[in-house]
């Protein structure tokens, strides 16, 4: 395979990650390949539903990084790697993996992926997504209420407990090794052009 090209997208919770993933999904389509650090929460089998609602989700233990780390070196030697899959609505993996195969370019995204030294090593453009906290909160409410059954109260408690003190300890800190820092994401038109040309360029150049 040609030079792979991996951009790691990163931000807080409700920054517009997603919305600028899915532009650029939505622009290369087969030739980029997904790899989200939510799907690497560590699995907790042998808890319940309800001590598992009460663990830190946002802090850098939260997640199996280590395998990541392991599968996005796969990708970028060429090969194919078994992504697990996690669900939300049960705050545990599903059991099930998705087939994740190289591309020309990988986009690897997530809340704390600029927070790993190790992982930053792995990834060739490094873009932050940063929103102001009231706009990441009235996201997040609104995606975990419509999209993983959750509560308003629980969104809520979550922010104030876990989600906002830990964006300020590692995510917020983590900026400074970020290449390019683009105000709101996806609804950035000028950003997005930019880093639309540049992975253009990558694919025009590598064939």
């Amino acid at each position: 395979m040609s030079e792979i090209l991996v951009v790691g997208v990163a931000g807080g919770s409700g920054s517009g990650k997603t919305t600028l993933t899915d532009s650029l999904t939505e622009r290369f389509g087969p030739q980029m390949a997904i790899v989200h650090h939510d799907n690497y929460y560590r699995a907790h089998d042998d808890l319940t539903y309800e001590e598992r609602t009460r663990l830190n989700y946002d802090c850098p233990e939260a997640f199996e990084t280590e395998m990541m780390i392991e599968h996005l070196s796969l990708l970028r030697q060429g090969r194919s790697i078994h992504c697990p899959v996690y669900d939300f609505t049960i705050h545990n993996r599903s059991g099930e993996t998705e087939l994740i195969e190289p591309r020309p370019v990988i986009l690897v995204e997530g809340i704390l992926i600029f927070a790993v030294p190790e992982l930053c090593e792995l990834m060739d453009i490094k873009v932050f997504v940063d929103t102001d906290a009231d706009v990441r909160l009235a996201r997040r409410v609104l995606r975990d209420v419509e999209k993983r059954g959750r509560t308003v109260r629980s969104v809520v408690d979550q922010w104030q407990n876990t989600v906002k003190p830990m964006y300020e300890k590692y995510v917020e800190p983590s900026r400074k090794n970020a290449d390019i820092i683009i105000p709101e994401g996806g609804r950035n038109p000028v950003a997005l052009d930019l880093l639309v040309g540049r992975l253009e360029r990558h694919l025009r150049d590598n064939g």
